[in-house]
């Protein structure tokens, strides 16, 4: 409360005192309730200590999935302004490597986020590094099978109906990634082994540096040197493993893992077979979903223009990767927090930190959803300059605003499955929700209705709401155990 004081009209009398004292404290009284209520109602909606812990741990594992993402994104965006044809190449090259190759070896460390989360909530701290070692044989003999694969890919793809020029050009643009792969699947697992222990603000520098020389390196490689086209695919090998040397160096050199660094055992020889059930559980898992994806690209090369429809539908399923990336950082969260506080005997701490990401999830997914809906012409205009391909992005917008949204939302189950090891439960969702429900209505939808490229995507979005019901019933009427590390 303020007073207007004249040199006349002073007034120093005890009452008049006492008059301004109270009134001041009245108002301080009615600031502090107001403050006060306002906290409890905030700390009602949301647990403030518990989304600070995963703030923490979230943010910079966004940072991280998102440039690593990146790397290969930044390398479709040089190789696509080359040409529509080499636009095609690529992003069909690009999906084509990630349900293969990348959505695999990602899945198949999501088996860390079990063990090694559960044991880390446990005490066993000799354990981690050993699931480490046993992931990363694993992730390895994996990768040397997917290569075979991507090597061959021009004959599959023009099996599955793909054109036969884009085929080649993809071909070409897989051939050169391989290197790339086994990169990845090392990158995976050690993101895993530090996820489950929160110690992730390392992994910011080790994957903002690569990509910061990455930019540079793609440019180089394809404008300034004979590899052109093969520049593109060959600068994100090199930034890959770039990464993973950083963080090799990392692991060794640091003394916060002493305890569960203690060099190569042979033990994790003997855990090889018995991880392999989780670990193979997680990449069925992740693969059906990554899959669908790849699928709708394949279904719309066999639809009329179709380098236009593929080139469309391909920046669509990088854009969910992308907006999938932001919010991978909370399923990460809540997967250390889940598995973290299971492996310590506290599963009520678990669910109450599954509550939190949710609310988090709502709020991140509706802000990335808007901001695509405002700024969609900015975001293809950094793929290609195609008029026609701007159209069809925008028309489809809104459809892709919704599947991000239950994309989102999906994310989250999927991160407590990981963290409570029900991943053979997910992974027998996702081949319903995708397969059984998803597929079918966007080939009935796509070809039959004649929507075209928005009969795919509304199938897909059919597909993730049936996934996030699933999910919401396993995780509130599954009980939530510890998984018995000696079994694993």
């Amino acid at each position: 409360m303020g007073l207007e004081i004249t040199p006349v009209e002073i007034d120093t009398s005890p009452i008049s005192a006492t008059v301004t004292i109270t009134e001041t404290s009245n108002s301080t009284t009615i600031s502090e309730h107001h403050s006060q209520r306002g906290k409890t109602i905030w700390r009602k909606v949301l647990d403030v200590k518990e989304a600070k812990k995963q703030v923490s741990i979230s943010v910079p594992m966004i940072i991280t999935n998102l440039s690593f993402y990146l790397i290969t994104l930044v390398s479709v965006m040089f190789a696509g302004r080359l040409g529509q044809l080499e636009l095609a190449g690529s992003t069909l090259g690009n999906s084509w490597a990630t349900v293969t190759g990348i959505a695999l070896t990602t899945g198949l460390s999501g088996a860390l986020e079990t063990l090694c989360g559960q044991a880390y909530g446990a005490n066993a701290y000799r354990m981690l590094g050993i699931y480490l070692q046993s992931s990363a044989i694993i992730s390895f003999i994996f990768s040397v099978v997917a290569s075979i694969l991507w090597f061959f890919s021009e004959p599959i793809l023009v099996l599955l109906h793909q054109d036969p020029q884009v085929a080649q050009v993809a071909s070409i643009y897989l051939k050169c990634l391989i290197p790339g792969l086994f990169a990845y699947g090392f990158l995976q697992c050690i993101l895993r082994f530090l996820q489950t222990q929160s110690v992730v603000k390392p992994l910011i520098v080790c994957s903002l540096v690569p990509l910061g020389i990455h930019i540079g390196l793609t440019y180089l490689l394809v404008h300034l040197t004979p590899l052109g086209f093969k520049g593109a695919p060959v600068a994100a090998v090199l930034s890959l493993w770039l990464s993973v040397f950083m963080l090799a160096f990392y692991l060794k050199y640091s003394v916060k893992f002493k305890l569960t660094l203690e060099g190569f055992s042979m033990e994790s020889i003997h855990h090889l077979l018995p991880n392999m059930k989780l670990a193979l559980s997680s990449a069925v898992m992740v693969c059906l979903e990554f899959g669908v994806f790849e699928l709708l690209v394949l279904l719309a090369g066999l639809m009329p223009n179709s380098e236009t429809k593929t080139s469309l539908i391909a920046l669509c399923v990088i854009t969910e990767t992308v907006s999938y990336m932001l919010t991978s950082g909370l399923s990460a969260a809540v997967s250390t927090r889940v598995s973290n506080e299971i492996g310590a005997g506290n599963i009520s701490h678990a669910k109450k930190a599954m509550i939190v990401t949710i609310k988090l999830s709502v709020v991140l997914g509706l802000t990335i959803s808007i901001s695509l809906i405002v700024a969609h012409n900015l975001w293809v205009s950094f793929f290609s300059n195609s008029y026609l391909l701007k159209d069809e992005f925008a028309s489809i917008t809104p459809l892709l605003a919704i599947s991000m949204l239950l994309d989102s939302a999906q994310g989250i189950l999927s991160g407590v499955a990981r963290g409570c090891g029900w991943q053979h439960l997910a992974a027998l969702t996702n081949f319903a929700a995708f397969y059984i429900i998803g597929t079918p209505i966007s080939v009935v939808l796509g070809f039959k209705a004649g929507l075209y490229t928005k009969g795919l995507w509304i199938g897909l979005i059919c597909g993730l709401y049936f996934q996030c019901c699933i999910l919401l019933v396993i995780t509130f009427c599954n009980k939530w155990t510890q998984v018995k590390l000696s079994e694993h």
